[in-house]
């Protein structure tokens, strides 16, 4: 019963302290975590050093129960992070029932006695407003990453933003004044519906915890830098740093010229493909002409065929043969005259006058 009493009044002072709004957190209350049904989530807590020492807390907002920190339970696990002044609060298998406020609270031990870090709001759609293709990403110092947000598409034409939770530092799409870091691009691409975070010079400092928003949606990402990859200049220092920033505009340019060569290549390869096609179907036709002009040759000569049959060099005689197809047709000449040249290198004889001429009558058939 005592317990009871005591767990009453702890929910009746949370409830007061959120409700007067003393000492709450301002920082993204305004923001919707949009999170696909069965899904899993986690979410940063962060605090202030002094508080180390001190409770923290998950409290719903819905059922209006909260879990200390170090619990894990079967969807619900808060770990405590201290080295990072954080904790994290992990969701799994989050189905409707879920929507709704939630808060990281810390008990201050001071006036007032209870602090409000964190006011997320869940809502769990099938078609989220912002959700990421990987919540967690890993590079090497020196090196890059890339985060790729997606958002559906009533978030089209709203802001879109790559923030850190830590200091509240975000860089927004289109955006280039000298306030933004050079060594973070941010680039939307409307037809994907989807903008792509580019990190280059990485340094161990900038892990921690992201979020790609769009207008009040937002989802969190975890980036994780580690030591240099044996073998690679490990660069530490600010100048070098300055250096790799001074080195992404080159690595964005670089990324343009990509896109702008695919946009070229790919008509110009349509219209070469083209281009061989119509040579091809060229070549064809012109093969098939002779075969045509033959056959046109062959109408306009008529019905008559002239077969020269040559013997060989050594034999005496030269045969010529002229076959009529109509021999009856009586409109014709019946007499067909044949000249019997000689052949270089044949050993007949050619007759005294040099041309002989010959009579051929059609043959007659039999009825």
């Amino acid at each position: 019963m005592a317990a009871y009493a005591k767990t009453e009044i702890f929910y009746i002072s949370i409830g007061f302290w959120l409700i007067v709004g003393v000492e709450s957190y301002s920082g993204w209350s305004n923001y919707t975590l949009t999170i696909y049904p069965g899904g899993s989530v986690t979410i940063p807590c962060h605090y202030d050093k002094k508080y180390t020492q001190q409770k923290k807390s998950w409290f719903s907002g819905i059922d209006k129960t909260y879990k200390y920190t170090n619990t894990t339970e079967q969807n619900l696990s808060v770990i405590d992070h201290p080295d990072q002044s954080l904790f994290t609060v992990t969701m799994r298998n989050l189905q409707n029932k879920h929507n709704g406020h939630y808060y990281c609270v810390v008990e201050t031990g001071e006036q007032p006695p209870i602090k409000t870090i964190y006011e997320p709001y869940l809502k769990i759609q099938s078609a989220p407003g912002v959700f990421v293709v990987n919540s967690s990403v890993s590079g090497h110092e020196g090196g890059d990453i890339s985060v790729q947000c997606l958002y559906s598409s009533g978030y089209q034409n709203e802001v879109k933003q790559w923030c850190r939770y830590k200091d509240q530092r975000c860089y927004t799409v289109g955006r280039t004044d000298t306030s933004q870091n050079p060594s973070v691009q941010i680039r939307d691409d409307d037809g994907g519906r989807s903008f792509t975070v580019l990190m280059t010079g990485l340094r161990r400092t900038d892990s921690g915890w992201y979020f790609c928003s769009a207008g009040d949606a937002m989802n969190p990402v975890h980036i994780n830098v580690t030591e240099a990859e044996p073998g690679k200049t490990k660069d530490t220092s600010e100048s070098g740093h300055q250096e790799n920033n001074n080195n992404t505009t080159e690595v964005t340019d670089k990324l343009q010229k990509e896109n702008k060569l695919l946009t070229v290549w790919l008509p110009v390869s349509a219209v070469l493909l083209l281009l061989l096609i119509l040579i091809s179907v060229f070549i064809w036709r012109l093969r098939r002409r002779p075969k045509q002009d033959e056959q046109q040759i062959r109408v306009r000569n008529g019905s008559r065929n002239n077969d020269a049959i040559y013997s060989k060099p050594e034999d005496p005689v030269i045969y010529s043969t002229i076959n009529d197809e109509n021999p009856n047709d009586a409109d014709k000449d019946t007499t067909t005259y044949s000249t019997i040249d000689n052949i270089p290198g044949s050993e007949a004889k050619p007759p005294a006058g040099g041309t002989v001429y010959s009579s051929v009558a059609p043959h007659q058939q039999q009825q």
